[in-house]
């Protein structure tokens, strides 16, 4: 099917999705669950084709780890799903009520975007995530997987397409795109789709928002970091740094690099290696670190480097303003923690990094909407508009100024006998 028509019927189901009840969102989101379920197996096979593709095309080893869509994927998936039953309806929340004048009542009240328009990479679970989470905030959803998982999305924005539509859900709430130069199609399409939100490289979300007019949600690369302060306790900061970037080294949320300050270099240093090096992770070390344990030599790319895979880089510094620096100037504004004992520098380290989580004292791979208790996510946002970090429900919505008036005209407010607005804060709902 044509984009344009895909999209169009996604842009009319739209308005529909935003007025849904609360019970016939949940009960499609149960339905889906049930689909998933009943329909695993078909799931699976198409999963396996894939996968024996990727592996004839070479695919990188990361991704190969993305790709895997199996029964316990599809279960965490369902999980995820079931979690979002149990979160209350984000739609039509009183965010402010105001009281302009005796009878003249202002409310802010959520509303969903409209269409989502998702571009993501080669993890089958994303789709369900992004379809799910957009069911549940009454947005309609356009997504684009990476070919290497075509019939995997198939056949699940097949089934869950279904379930929702057979749940009372209009018909094109969500459109599965399947080419690049679809993408390039949707880019045009202002008139249809509300937001963007591109899951990849910098290099990529660069070019969406080079190339639309639409607004874009950026979740571009991963360089996160993992900052052992001069006050931290060894024993945490070497556990905490090797759940952070061994626990799934192909996440976005995996640190990349480790500073470690100067005042506990040897006793840290020489322990992290032989623990890394357990879990076969090559380690690049500036200067410094090359001195006192034996690791490969470090140069500027590795700071700038999202390595997705069993390598980390690892650099000593002499100060923590040093450490925050590094992180503002080669960090991609996701997520960076800092392992102290010390209130005052941690405080220091989240009131000046410039990052969408910061992290104390625990690892950096809770940097997620499922651990955030968001239901789930549909990406990561790395810029500084409406949402930031984890977009769960909540950043996928937008307001709406609803006034109720009793035939109030704006003449009576102007001029010299205007009469004067009351701006009265009221405790009421919508």
């Amino acid at each position: 099917m044509d984009i344009q028509v895909i999209a169009s019927q996604c842009k009319k189901a739209s308005i529909f999705m935003s007025a849904l009840s609360s019970e016939l969102k949940d009960n499609a989101l149960q339905d889906i669950i049930n689909a998933l379920k009943s329909n695993m197996d078909l799931i699976i096979d198409a999963n396996k084709n894939d996968f024996e593709q990727a592996q004839k095309d070479n695919i990188e080893a990361p991704l190969m780890k993305r790709l895997k869509f199996d029964r316990n994927k599809i279960s965490e998936a369902c999980e995820g799903i079931a979690s979002l039953i149990k979160l209350e309806d984000p739609v039509g929340k009183t965010l402010r009520a105001v009281e302009l004048d005796k009878g003249l009542e202002l409310f802010k009240v959520s509303r969903p975007i409209g269409v989502i328009g998702v571009i993501f990479e080669s993890r089958p679970d994303a789709l369900v995530q992004i379809a799910a989470l957009c069911l549940k905030s009454g947005n309609a959803v356009l997504l684009k997987g990476g070919s290497e998982a075509m019939a995997t999305n198939q056949i699940l924005a097949a089934v869950i397409s279904r379930a929702g539509v057979d749940a009372g859900l209009p018909e094109g709430w969500l459109g599965l795109l399947e080419t690049r130069s679809d993408v390039s199609r949707m880019l045009k399409l202002e008139n249809c789709v509300d937001l963007i939100i591109p899951r990849g490289s910098n290099e990529f979300v660069r070019y969406i928002m080079d190339n639309t007019v639409i607004p874009v949600l950026g979740h571009a690369d991963g360089i996160c970091h993992l900052y052992i302060d001069r006050f931290a306790d060894p024993r945490m900061a070497i556990d905490l740094s090797i759940d952070s970037k061994c626990q799934y080294v192909a996440v976005c949320n995996a640190i990349e690099t480790i500073l470690v300050h100067e005042a506990l270099v040897r006793e840290i240093l020489p322990v992290l290696k032989s623990k890394l090096e357990e879990r076969d992770v090559k380690i690049y070390g500036c200067d410094q670190t090359v001195e006192i344990i034996d690791v490969k030599a470090a140069g500027e790319k590795d700071w700038q480097t999202e390595y997705l895979d069993l390598a980390v880089s690892i650099k000593v510094v002499h100060s923590l303003k040093e450490a925050v620096d590094h992180i503002n100037l080669y960090g991609s504004g996701h997520t960076d923690v800092i392992v102290t004992q010390d209130k005052k520098r941690a405080l220091y380290f989240m009131d000046h990094a410039d990052t969408a989580d910061a992290f104390v004292n625990c690892s950096s791979r809770f940097a997620d909407g499922y651990r955030f208790g968001l239901g789930a996510e549909v990406g990561i946002s790395t810029n500084k508009i409406h949402a930031r970090g984890p977009v769960g429900l909540e950043g996928l919505m937008i307001y709406q100024w609803r006034l109720m008036g009793d035939g109030h005209m704006v003449k009576d407010y102007t001029g010299k006998a205007a009469k004067p607005f009351t701006h009265r804060s009221l405790n009421k709902r919508f």
